[in-house]
């Protein structure tokens, strides 16, 4: 036993004479996948967010991007980092209330005015709350949720003046709660299908309508295959970076509160990006022979107001109007 000892020493000092000691921190590399196109502002968000994690932690975290659908639909990303697959997304926020219901409140109708409020409250402490609430609940660490893409918008093959004109009308949104009560409440059919289906699915008339924010519109080409976009705006759509919650614990703490910090400062780049293209696009899309017109929002802000006490959300509301001084 001794001689075993005395053997094992002198290998693990020669080892360390040798400059073979193993470093504290074995790099870790982080799969992000969007189902947005590499020119989204989503996308450029996320290749600033790679770029600079990279070189604030010394290549000991490593971020790959993939874009347009390359790892599947969001939901199908989630389920993925859920069951542990070094998988991350971005994601509107109400896919994850089915963990944390009062998450929902950030894909409320016509809650938030501008981006600053946004992102104001995404930051706040009962937010944030709310994402260490989410990591016990599923799996899913959400590194920050200021990733704005825009208001979301009517796309139809019919002119839409009030809610009453969208009555039978089958319109693609997303598949959680508060979108699907959103859509019904605005006098539409709720019809949630993959992102990437939805081109096909106006152009074969499987469905009648969708809703999308404007860099969207281009980037999937809908404009194509509609004939009208209404600028509603019933739902600013802010949106969250998460990843799976095994990747991140093989992070460092002090690397994990830079990734934070950056997710967050790419956040409001890429969100900028989607204020300055935005009006870009729709100029786009009328130029493809669309309409884009303006409406009276008052008919569909009061159709929608039901939704907030059927999902049970006006705590929720409250918290953020207290947050925001209003």
């Amino acid at each position: 036993m001794n001689f075993a000892n005395h053997t094992l020493g002198l290998c693990v000092a020669a080892a360390l004479s040798l400059g073979l000691a193993l470093p504290s921190h074995a790099a870790t590399t982080l799969k992000i996948g969007t189902v947005l196109a590499p020119a989204d502002p989503m996308g450029q968000g996320l290749e600033k967010f790679k770029t600079d994690v990279e070189a604030a932690t010394s290549g000991e975290v490593v971020i790959e991007v993939f874009h347009s659908s390359q790892l599947g639909d969001t939901t199908e990303m989630i389920d993925q980092a859920r069951a542990g697959a070094n998988v991350g997304t971005i994601t509107d926020v109400a896919r994850l209330s089915s963990f944390v219901p009062s998450l929902a409140i950030m894909s409320a109708p016509f809650l938030f005015d501008t981006y600053e409020q946004a992102d104001t409250f995404a930051l706040s402490d009962e937010y944030l709350a709310w994402g260490d609430e989410l990591k016990e609940k599923s799996g899913l660490v959400m590194l920050a949720s200021n990733w704005y893409q825009g208001p979301r918008h009517l796309l139809t093959q019919k002119p839409i003046a009030s809610p009453a004109d969208l009555s039978g009308v089958r319109m693609r949104t997303i598949g959680a709660p508060v979108w699907i009560e959103t859509i019904r409440a605005m006098g539409a059919e709720p019809t949630p299908i993959a992102w990437g289906e939805v081109y096909s699915a106006l152009q074969l008339g499987a469905i009648d309508a969708a809703e999308a924010q404007p860099t969207a519109i281009t980037g999937a080409k809908l404009f194509e295959v509609v004939k009208n976009v209404t600028k509603t705006g019933h739902i600013q759509l802010v949106t969250a970076l998460v990843v799976s919650s095994e990747s991140w614990d093989a992070i460092s703490p002090e690397n994990q509160k830079i990734v934070r910090d950056l997710a967050v400062e790419a956040g409001r780049y890429g969100s900028n990006l989607t204020i300055k293209l935005g009006a870009e696009s729709l100029e786009k899309v009328a130029a493809g022979g669309v309409t884009v017109s303006d409406v009276d929002l008052a008919p569909f802000k009061e159709a929608v107001k039901g939704v907030y006490p059927m999902l049970n959300l006006e705590a929720e509301a409250k918290i953020v109007d207290r947050v925001l001084g209003r």
